[in-house]
């Protein structure tokens, strides 16, 4: 690698370092160090092939989402953590109801399953389309829309302190509704930094 193509990198990854770890963060359900490796597992695989990638932010976000791919196939036993019971009152005055929201998701997000979350993390949070959900996980569309559909019920049974009247996550189906569910400060995607 020349010196101009280390600088480069070197930049990338300054750059970007914090929004690949959320996005990476909500891939592995709040396990920090997984993200950590996630993302460091992409930058290394970007690092060999670096003078030949065109989009850095498009082949790292793709090579993060194939290899939690490959970690659903291995298969490990998963132990679900437990957690505390949530705040029954979101209304609260004192201006902690969107943080109190925010851990709420985070912890429900958490307890779905690597594939489950993966797809509501790419539909909802990285706002892609089905088509291209589906492209970059190698699956079919109609396995996109049955396992968002799934796991957007399983969602609500695991936080139904959501189903709130000023809130409802039946109105997750738009990027708009998730947005605002989760603020756009604490997404992952490049546009929003």
């Amino acid at each position: 690698m020349d010196p101009q193509d280390h600088e480069r990198f070197r930049d990338y990854v300054e750059s970007r370092w914090s929004t690949l770890l959320r996005l990476a963060n909500l891939l592995t359900g709040g396990d920090r160090h997984e993200a950590e490796d996630l993302v460091q597992t992409a930058l290394m695989k970007a690092l060999s092939r670096w003078r030949h990638i065109e989009d850095p932010e498009g082949y790292v976000r793709k090579v993060m989402y194939r290899q939690q791919i490959s970690r659903w196939r291995l298969r490990r036993p998963h132990r679900e953590p437990t957690f505390a019971t949530p705040p029954a009152d979101f209304g609260v005055a004192d201006g902690t109801s969107a943080a109190d929201l925010r851990i709420t998701v985070g912890r429900a997000l958490a307890r779905l399953t690597p594939r489950q979350r993966t797809m509501l993390v790419l539909r909802y949070f990285e706002d892609l389309s089905e088509t291209e959900v589906a492209a970059a996980l190698g699956c079919s569309v109609g396995t996109v829309r049955s396992t968002t559909h799934r796991s957007l019920a399983r969602l609500r049974r695991l936080a139904p302190e959501l189903n709130t009247s000023e809130l409802d996550t039946s109105e997750l189906d738009t990027p708009e509704r998730a947005a605002a569910v989760v603020p756009s400060s604490n997404l992952p995607k490049g546009a929003h930094t």
